[in-house]
Protein backbone atom coordinates (compact mmCIF):
# COMPACT_ATOMS: atom_id res chain seq x y z
CA UNK A 1 0.00 0.00 0.00
CA UNK A 2 1.15 3.53 -0.77
CA UNK A 3 2.09 5.34 2.44
CA UNK A 4 1.30 9.03 2.80
CA UNK A 5 3.57 11.52 4.56
CA UNK A 6 2.80 15.15 5.35
CA UNK A 7 3.99 17.85 7.73
CA UNK A 8 2.28 19.12 10.85
CA UNK A 9 0.86 22.24 9.17
CA UNK A 10 -1.88 19.99 7.73
CA UNK A 11 -3.38 20.28 11.24
CA UNK A 12 -4.56 16.66 11.21
CA UNK A 13 -5.55 15.17 14.54
CA UNK A 14 -3.79 12.05 15.77
CA UNK A 15 -7.08 10.18 15.33
CA UNK A 16 -7.36 11.11 11.64
CA UNK A 17 -3.69 10.34 10.97
CA UNK A 18 -3.92 6.97 12.70
CA UNK A 19 -7.13 5.92 10.95
CA UNK A 20 -5.74 6.77 7.51
CA UNK A 21 -2.15 5.66 8.20
CA UNK A 22 -0.72 9.12 7.56
CA UNK A 23 2.77 9.86 8.87
CA UNK A 24 3.27 13.42 10.11
CA UNK A 25 6.69 15.10 10.20
CA UNK A 26 6.56 17.95 12.74
CA UNK A 27 7.77 21.49 12.31
CA UNK A 28 9.01 23.27 15.45
CA UNK A 29 7.97 26.38 17.35
CA UNK A 30 10.69 28.18 19.27
CA UNK A 31 10.25 30.31 22.38
CA UNK A 32 13.70 31.80 22.85
CA UNK A 33 16.14 28.91 23.24
CA UNK A 34 13.38 26.37 23.86
CA UNK A 35 12.23 24.39 20.83
CA UNK A 36 9.02 22.35 20.74
CA UNK A 37 7.92 19.83 18.13
CA UNK A 38 4.55 20.78 16.73
CA UNK A 39 1.70 18.98 18.54
CA UNK A 40 4.15 16.58 20.16
CA UNK A 41 5.98 18.61 22.79
CA UNK A 42 3.40 21.40 22.85
CA UNK A 43 -0.38 21.32 22.37
CA UNK A 44 -2.43 24.13 20.88
CA UNK A 45 -3.83 25.03 24.30
CA UNK A 46 -0.37 25.11 25.89
CA UNK A 47 0.95 27.20 22.99
CA UNK A 48 -1.66 29.93 23.35
CA UNK A 49 -1.07 30.07 27.10
CA UNK A 50 2.64 30.62 26.46
CA UNK A 51 1.90 33.13 23.69
CA UNK A 52 -0.27 35.21 26.02
CA UNK A 53 2.52 35.41 28.59
CA UNK A 54 5.60 35.85 26.39
CA UNK A 55 7.31 39.19 25.79
CA UNK A 56 8.98 38.13 22.53
CA UNK A 57 7.01 36.40 19.80
CA UNK A 58 8.02 32.80 19.03
CA UNK A 59 9.56 31.71 15.75
CA UNK A 60 9.10 28.54 13.72
CA UNK A 61 11.43 26.18 11.90
CA UNK A 62 10.88 23.53 9.25
CA UNK A 63 11.84 19.87 9.59
CA UNK A 64 15.36 19.01 8.52
CA UNK A 65 16.08 16.79 5.50
CA UNK A 66 17.27 14.23 8.03
CA UNK A 67 13.84 14.20 9.69
CA UNK A 68 12.25 13.26 6.38
CA UNK A 69 14.98 10.74 5.51
CA UNK A 70 14.37 8.99 8.83
CA UNK A 71 10.66 8.69 8.03
CA UNK A 72 11.36 7.41 4.51
CA UNK A 73 13.72 4.76 5.83
CA UNK A 74 11.23 3.63 8.48
CA UNK A 75 8.35 3.41 6.00
CA UNK A 76 10.66 1.75 3.47
CA UNK A 77 10.46 -1.39 5.57
CA UNK A 78 6.69 -1.45 5.08
CA UNK A 79 6.09 -0.26 1.51
CA UNK A 80 7.71 0.28 -1.88
CA UNK A 81 5.82 3.53 -2.56
CA UNK A 82 5.78 6.72 -0.47
CA UNK A 83 4.03 9.98 -1.33
CA UNK A 84 4.85 13.14 0.62
CA UNK A 85 2.53 16.15 0.42
CA UNK A 86 3.77 19.34 2.08
CA UNK A 87 2.66 22.85 2.90
CA UNK A 88 3.12 25.40 0.12
CA UNK A 89 6.79 25.97 -0.67
CA UNK A 90 5.98 29.70 -0.73
CA UNK A 91 5.10 29.56 2.98
CA UNK A 92 7.68 27.14 4.37
CA UNK A 93 10.92 25.30 3.60
CA UNK A 94 9.28 21.94 4.39
CA UNK A 95 8.89 21.00 0.73
CA UNK A 96 12.59 21.48 0.02
CA UNK A 97 13.48 19.55 3.16
CA UNK A 98 11.28 16.68 1.96
CA UNK A 99 13.02 16.71 -1.43
CA UNK A 100 16.48 16.82 0.12
CA UNK A 101 15.50 14.11 2.60
CA UNK A 102 14.63 11.76 -0.25
CA UNK A 103 18.21 12.11 -1.51
CA UNK A 104 19.56 11.11 1.91
CA UNK A 105 17.41 8.02 2.43
CA UNK A 106 18.87 4.53 2.51
CA UNK A 107 15.56 2.90 1.61
CA UNK A 108 15.04 1.80 -2.00
CA UNK A 109 11.33 2.64 -1.90
CA UNK A 110 10.03 5.05 -4.52
CA UNK A 111 9.47 8.47 -2.95
CA UNK A 112 7.45 11.21 -4.64
CA UNK A 113 7.01 14.70 -3.19
CA UNK A 114 4.22 17.15 -4.01
CA UNK A 115 4.08 20.84 -3.12
CA UNK A 116 0.40 21.28 -2.19
CA UNK A 117 0.45 25.07 -2.65
CA UNK A 118 -1.88 25.03 0.35
CA UNK A 119 -1.82 24.79 4.14
CA UNK A 120 -3.95 24.11 7.24
CA UNK A 121 -7.37 22.56 6.48
CA UNK A 122 -6.72 22.89 2.74
CA UNK A 123 -3.58 20.77 2.98
CA UNK A 124 -5.35 18.52 5.46
CA UNK A 125 -8.15 17.65 3.04
CA UNK A 126 -5.71 17.13 0.16
CA UNK A 127 -3.76 14.67 2.31
CA UNK A 128 -6.94 12.93 3.47
CA UNK A 129 -8.07 12.40 -0.13
CA UNK A 130 -4.67 10.89 -0.99
CA UNK A 131 -4.70 8.61 2.05
CA UNK A 132 -8.19 7.34 1.24
CA UNK A 133 -7.11 6.54 -2.32
CA UNK A 134 -4.11 4.67 -0.95
CA UNK A 135 -6.32 2.65 1.40
CA UNK A 136 -8.58 1.78 -1.52
CA UNK A 137 -5.59 0.12 -3.20
CA UNK A 138 -4.55 2.75 -5.73
CA UNK A 139 -0.92 2.66 -6.87
CA UNK A 140 1.28 5.69 -6.39
CA UNK A 141 0.61 7.14 -9.85
CA UNK A 142 -3.13 6.92 -9.21
CA UNK A 143 -2.76 8.50 -5.77
CA UNK A 144 -0.74 11.33 -7.31
CA UNK A 145 -3.59 11.86 -9.78
CA UNK A 146 -6.12 12.03 -6.94
CA UNK A 147 -3.87 14.47 -5.08
CA UNK A 148 -3.51 16.81 -8.04
CA UNK A 149 -7.26 16.71 -8.64
CA UNK A 150 -7.85 17.68 -5.00
CA UNK A 151 -5.32 20.51 -5.29
CA UNK A 152 -7.23 21.95 -8.24
CA UNK A 153 -10.60 21.73 -6.47
CA UNK A 154 -9.79 22.65 -2.86
CA UNK A 155 -11.47 25.75 -1.44
CA UNK A 156 -10.34 27.38 1.79
CA UNK A 157 -11.48 30.33 3.89
CA UNK A 158 -9.96 31.53 7.16
CA UNK A 159 -11.48 34.16 9.47
CA UNK A 160 -8.92 36.27 11.37
CA UNK A 161 -9.15 38.63 14.30
CA UNK A 162 -5.93 40.32 13.21
CA UNK A 163 -3.38 40.05 10.40
CA UNK A 164 -0.56 41.32 12.60
CA UNK A 165 0.90 37.85 13.17
CA UNK A 166 0.94 37.07 9.44
CA UNK A 167 2.62 40.40 8.80
CA UNK A 168 5.31 39.86 11.43
CA UNK A 169 6.01 36.36 10.16
CA UNK A 170 6.29 37.49 6.54
CA UNK A 171 3.44 35.24 5.36
CA UNK A 172 0.86 37.90 4.58
CA UNK A 173 1.16 37.68 0.77
CA UNK A 174 -1.31 39.75 -1.25
CA UNK A 175 -3.46 40.20 1.88
CA UNK A 176 -1.05 43.06 2.62
CA UNK A 177 -3.66 45.28 0.93
CA UNK A 178 -6.05 44.58 3.82
CA UNK A 179 -3.78 46.13 6.44
CA UNK A 180 -4.82 49.68 5.66
CA UNK A 181 -8.46 48.92 6.43
CA UNK A 182 -8.18 46.68 9.49
CA UNK A 183 -10.19 48.93 11.82
CA UNK A 184 -13.21 47.01 13.11
CA UNK A 185 -13.03 44.24 10.52
CA UNK A 186 -12.46 40.50 10.76
CA UNK A 187 -10.72 39.70 7.46
CA UNK A 188 -11.34 36.50 5.52
CA UNK A 189 -8.33 35.05 3.71
CA UNK A 190 -7.71 32.14 1.39
CA UNK A 191 -4.56 30.58 -0.09
CA UNK A 192 -4.22 31.01 -3.83
CA UNK A 193 -1.24 29.83 -5.86
CA UNK A 194 0.54 29.04 -2.62
CA UNK A 195 0.23 32.42 -0.86
CA UNK A 196 -2.38 34.12 1.31
CA UNK A 197 -4.91 36.37 -0.35
CA UNK A 198 -7.70 38.53 1.09
CA UNK A 199 -11.24 37.77 -0.07
CA UNK A 200 -13.68 39.59 2.27
CA UNK A 201 -13.86 42.18 5.05
CA UNK A 202 -16.74 41.40 7.44
CA UNK A 203 -17.21 44.14 10.04
CA UNK A 204 -17.71 41.89 13.06
CA UNK A 205 -16.76 38.43 14.24
CA UNK A 206 -20.39 37.30 13.98
CA UNK A 207 -20.48 38.37 10.34
CA UNK A 208 -17.16 36.62 9.70
CA UNK A 209 -18.60 33.36 11.04
CA UNK A 210 -21.75 33.91 8.98
CA UNK A 211 -19.48 34.31 5.95
CA UNK A 212 -17.89 30.91 6.63
CA UNK A 213 -21.33 29.33 6.97
CA UNK A 214 -22.58 30.89 3.73
CA UNK A 215 -19.37 29.83 2.00
CA UNK A 216 -19.92 26.20 2.97
CA UNK A 217 -23.60 26.28 2.05
CA UNK A 218 -22.80 27.66 -1.41
CA UNK A 219 -21.55 24.25 -2.61
CA UNK A 220 -24.20 21.96 -4.06
CA UNK A 221 -22.12 18.81 -3.62
CA UNK A 222 -19.35 18.34 -1.06
CA UNK A 223 -16.89 15.44 -1.11
CA UNK A 224 -14.99 16.43 2.04
CA UNK A 225 -15.28 19.25 4.58
CA UNK A 226 -13.13 20.25 7.56
CA UNK A 227 -13.35 23.01 10.17
CA UNK A 228 -10.59 24.12 12.51
CA UNK A 229 -10.01 26.74 15.17
CA UNK A 230 -7.12 28.17 17.14
CA UNK A 231 -8.54 28.58 20.65
CA UNK A 232 -12.25 29.21 20.11
CA UNK A 233 -13.93 25.76 20.21
CA UNK A 234 -17.37 27.28 20.86
CA UNK A 235 -17.28 29.03 17.49
CA UNK A 236 -16.53 25.75 15.73
CA UNK A 237 -19.27 23.93 17.63
CA UNK A 238 -21.80 26.59 16.67
CA UNK A 239 -20.68 26.45 13.04
CA UNK A 240 -20.87 22.65 12.99
CA UNK A 241 -24.35 22.75 14.52
CA UNK A 242 -25.53 25.15 11.82
CA UNK A 243 -24.00 23.05 9.05
CA UNK A 244 -25.41 19.79 10.45
CA UNK A 245 -28.81 20.76 9.05
CA UNK A 246 -27.32 19.83 5.70
CA UNK A 247 -24.28 17.73 6.55
CA UNK A 248 -24.16 15.04 9.26
CA UNK A 249 -21.64 16.03 11.94
CA UNK A 250 -19.73 12.80 11.40
CA UNK A 251 -18.93 13.93 7.86
CA UNK A 252 -17.20 17.08 9.11
CA UNK A 253 -13.54 16.72 10.07
CA UNK A 254 -12.77 18.76 13.16
CA UNK A 255 -9.19 20.01 13.41
CA UNK A 256 -7.07 22.30 15.59
CA UNK A 257 -4.63 25.01 14.50
CA UNK A 258 -1.19 23.70 15.44
CA UNK A 259 1.31 25.75 17.48
CA UNK A 260 3.42 26.41 14.37
CA UNK A 261 0.42 27.70 12.43
CA UNK A 262 -0.75 29.59 15.53
CA UNK A 263 2.55 31.47 15.56
CA UNK A 264 1.68 32.97 12.18
CA UNK A 265 -2.09 33.40 12.45
CA UNK A 266 -2.51 34.44 16.08
CA UNK A 267 -5.49 33.65 18.33
CA UNK A 268 -9.22 33.31 17.59
CA UNK A 269 -8.81 32.01 14.04
CA UNK A 270 -11.47 29.80 12.46
CA UNK A 271 -10.92 28.07 9.12
CA UNK A 272 -13.04 25.92 6.84
CA UNK A 273 -11.91 23.75 3.94
CA UNK A 274 -14.16 22.33 1.23
CA UNK A 275 -13.37 19.69 -1.36
CA UNK A 276 -16.26 19.88 -3.85
CA UNK A 277 -17.33 16.78 -5.75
Amino acid sequence: MVRIVTDSTADLTNEIASALQITIVPLCVNFGDESYRDNIDLTTEEFYQKLANCTTLPTTSSPSPGNFAEVYDKLGGETDEILTITISSKLSASYQAAVDGAKLRKSKSRVEIIDSLSAVVGLGLIVISAAKAAQEGCNINEVIGVTKSSMQRIELRIAFDTLEYLKRGGRIGTAQAFLGSMLKINPILTIKDGITEGVAKPRSRARALDYLYDFAMSFSHIEEIAIEDANTPDDVENLMNRLSVRLPRERIYKMKVSPVIGTHVGPRVVGIGILPE
